[in-house]
């Protein structure tokens, strides 16, 4: 494949100082490139200019945004929220969502890492993901306990396959069976993802299995394997126990080894509530890395992003960055985490007051996020599902022999309900 000169620079920056990172990339990472000399280049060299006919917008003689009034009536925003974002993201919202990023996880505190290049919200994040680092056939370790939606992005549009090693042993997090699923198939790139909380589970590591799942990438890694961690921290913040780590793991892995390379897959659409947004980031970090480096990757991912979307859109960054910049953001942060945290309390005391409820179902570990899953004994979960359709006025969701309950949408009240109805389906069920 013959690769644009840019491309090629970015990959000469990758490979410098005998980095490994470029030999992680995708086919299709290797030569994607951010378009600095084409129309978005020659757009930016024209700003400031007295006429400027680069950039594909329409302007008023006034210079601002030609807007239909029937629109601009229905938002509180200037006009400026009309216009495109760069394709790297809001060069503020990148910062102020780093700035985020260290307050919120503190051992980055003083650590070398990438800016944030803007998404289109965290699915859209793990589909550059895949664009640059899986090419077809190519492996991802993923817990068998999963978001489906998985399975779309690797399999479906990057032609990669799943593979899944155990989630749970003994109430925990199958470290072990992590390891194990590195070890197979020689030494080599090695893609997998990690995403604590869990969706579906609501489970997230402990501070002790977090320090054990680093040693394991850290083995793998020694043993000569290129080790590219991506981290879908969707539900980030959302932890509801002692003990369970607070803090990503991008925090462990980003200087762990030279040969591991940290992705970071977040953004606002869980932990601040705007799932309607599409805002997601990208961060990257390895052990090693150089300002050039890290800024190699961020130019391949929002090349990614303009080849892809061109942009995400500008008036969700514009109302987050305001957001972000409000006095009272922290505190409306903590109020809605006390609403989670209280559903989550109810479901705990719930399930200790009702040890019949054992009779009918096991609750999977939980301790975070949005989900928890229970796994329906004697009957199938899909029966039991459909049942709680018909005779109890009861969605779930079934996954993997699991039914998943989403606690985040529940009314306070009615959670204790929502098991007692799952408890009377399964009983139901059995006794037909």
């Amino acid at each position: 494949m013959n690769l644009n000169p840019l491309a090629e620079a970015l990959n000469s920056d990758l490979s410098a100082n005998g980095s490994s990172i470029l030999q992680m990339l995708s086919e299709k990472g290797k030569a994607i490139f951010f378009p600095s000399k084409g129309i978005l280049g020659q757009g930016g060299e024209a700003k400031g200019k007295e006429i400027n006919a680069t950039i594909g917008t329409a302007l008023e003689d006034d210079g601002s945004p030609l807007v239909l009034p029937s629109v601009l009536k229905s938002l509180n925003m200037p006009k400026q929220s009309f216009l495109y974002a760069p394709s790297y993201g809001n060069p503020d919202i990148r910062d102020a969502w780093k700035a985020q990023v260290i307050r919120k996880n503190p051992s980055l505190e003083g650590k070398s890492f990438s800016r944030p290049v803007v998404t289109a919200a965290l699915t859209h994040a793990i589909s550059m993901a895949g664009y640059l680092f899986l090419d077809p056939n190519d492996k991802v370790i993923i817990p068998d306990l999963y978001w489906d939606n998985y399975e779309l992005v690797f399999e479906n549009a990057y032609g990669a396959k799943i593979q899944t090693y155990n989630t749970f042993k003994n109430g925990g997090f199958d470290v072990e069976a992590l390891e194990e699923a590195l070890n197979k198939d020689g030494i080599g790139k090695k893609v997998l993802l990690l995403n604590f909380p869990n969706n579906p589970t609501g489970y997230t590591a402990t501070e002790e299995e977090a320090k054990k799942i680093t040693e394991v990438l850290v083995r793998a890694a020694e043993k000569g394997n290129k080790v590219v961690a991506l981290l879908d921290d969707a539900y980030f913040g959302l932890v509801y126990e002692d003990g369970v780590t607070r803090e990503s793991l991008f925090t462990k892995l980003l200087d762990a080894h030279k040969d591991i390379l940290a992705v970071k897959l977040d953004g606002p659409t869980k932990e601040d509530y705007v799932w309607g947004f599409r805002v997601g980031f990208m961060t990257f970090g390895f052990k090693g890395a150089t300002p050039e480096q890290l800024k190699a990757l961020e130019s391949k991912a929002a090349g990614a992003v303009r080849g892809n979307i061109s942009n995400a859109p500008n008036i969700s960054q514009l109302i987050l960055l305001a957001a972000y910049n409000s006095p009272e953001y922290v505190k409306e942060k903590e109020e809605k985490y006390a609403v989670l945290k209280k559903r989550y309390d109810i479901i705990q005391e719930t399930l200790a007051s009702h040890p019949e409820y054992s009779e009918a179902f096991e609750p999977m570990p939980f301790n975070s996020g949005y989900f928890m899953c229970v796994k329906p004994k004697g009957v199938d979960a899909e029966a039991v599902r459909v049942e709680l359709l018909q005779n109890y006025s009861t969605g779930t969701i079934m996954l993997k022999g699991l039914l998943r309950l989403a606690f985040s949408a529940v009314p306070t009240a009615k959670l204790p309900q929502l098991f007692d109805n799952v408890y009377h389906a399964i009983l139901a069920l059995k006794s037909k």
